[in-house]
């Protein structure tokens, strides 16, 4: 593990290069450009990807392969923007929905083996500072199950703080904290594996060919744990939104069924992403 970490340290390192350019010039006043920031973000579609959309395959690291744990796993996620910036602040009001599957493609009759539902609601404020967009606040209300009855149910809902820092265009550092309300009688002990903050980073190379995901989910406890997610895409065309990527996974909390079980998954596939950064 701290050789993968170490490894993507160096590739960061190697290949971010200082912004060229500021997002917007420096000759207008700050708050010229703080209104035309807006009417840029006012002007931008309504419905547009919210987190990651990817659909990757592959096995567990560390044993051998088969039907069980080897699957496809792929992820759908989209926002619906309600307003624009006429709430108080300036802040936007956001539908949200992600929803994640885990595929078990290698067993006779392909069954999914769970599906996880992740719709919310929430308010986002850009934020402005020295005349660059320098980030993005949100605080939004979250339910997330797998839509199961009996002893196979899972649900959580949460009370979700995150905030994205734009330290440059190739670079964005974020951090998510939550509040959790545990409605689900067979997940009262979530927390010990699914966490209840998370943090990292998204590079991408100045020639936006490359980009490198990097998420560290933090477990219930004092100890040093984490849930880590890394992922490495490489852009198909240079006018697409289109990588081949390859995704690691190490930790708890994978899928709401198996939120208690440990999994280091290693896969290759598609991903659709923004043009600007992803939410997490």
């Amino acid at each position: 593990m701290n050789r993968i970490l170490s490894l993507v340290a160096v590739m960061l390192a190697a290949w971010f290069i200082p912004a060229k350019g500021q997002i917007v010039t420096m000759e207008k006043s700050s708050v010229e450009i703080a209104d035309s920031i807006r009417a840029e973000l006012d002007s931008r579609p309504y419905f547009s990807l919210y987190k990651d959309v990817y659909f990757v395959g592959g096995t567990v690291l560390g044993g051998k392969p088969d039907g069980y744990n080897s699957d496809v796993k792929f992820q759908i996620s989209f926002q619906q923007r309600l307003t624009k910036s006429v709430l108080p602040f300036h802040t936007y009001l956001y539908l949200f929905y992600s929803q994640k599957a885990i595929w078990h493609v290698f067993r006779n009759s392909l069954p999914f083996h769970d599906l996880n539902f992740n719709p919310g609601i929430g308010l986002s404020k850009h934020i402005v500072l020295k005349n660059r967009l320098v980030g993005k606040l949100t605080v939004m209300l979250e339910h997330e199950s797998n839509g199961r009855d009996g002893i196979s149910s899972r649900s959580w809902n949460k009370i979700s703080i995150a905030g994205e820092a734009y330290i440059s265009p190739y670079l964005m550092a974020h951090a998510k904290y939550w509040i959790p309300i545990v409605d689900g009688q067979y997940n009262k002990d979530i927390l010990r594996y699914s966490g209840i903050s998370q943090a990292g980073f998204q590079s991408m190379s100045n020639d936006d060919k490359w980009v490198l995901d990097v998420t560290l989910v933090k477990r219930k406890g004092w100890n040093f744990n984490f849930n880590t997610i890394i992922q490495l895409g490489y852009r198909i065309n240079h006018n697409s939104n289109q990588f081949i990527m390859l995704q690691y996974y190490n930790g708890y909390g994978e899928t709401m069924l198996d939120y208690n079980q440990y999994h280091s998954r290693i896969r290759f596939g598609l991903l659709i992403r923004p043009k600007f950064f992803s939410d997490f």
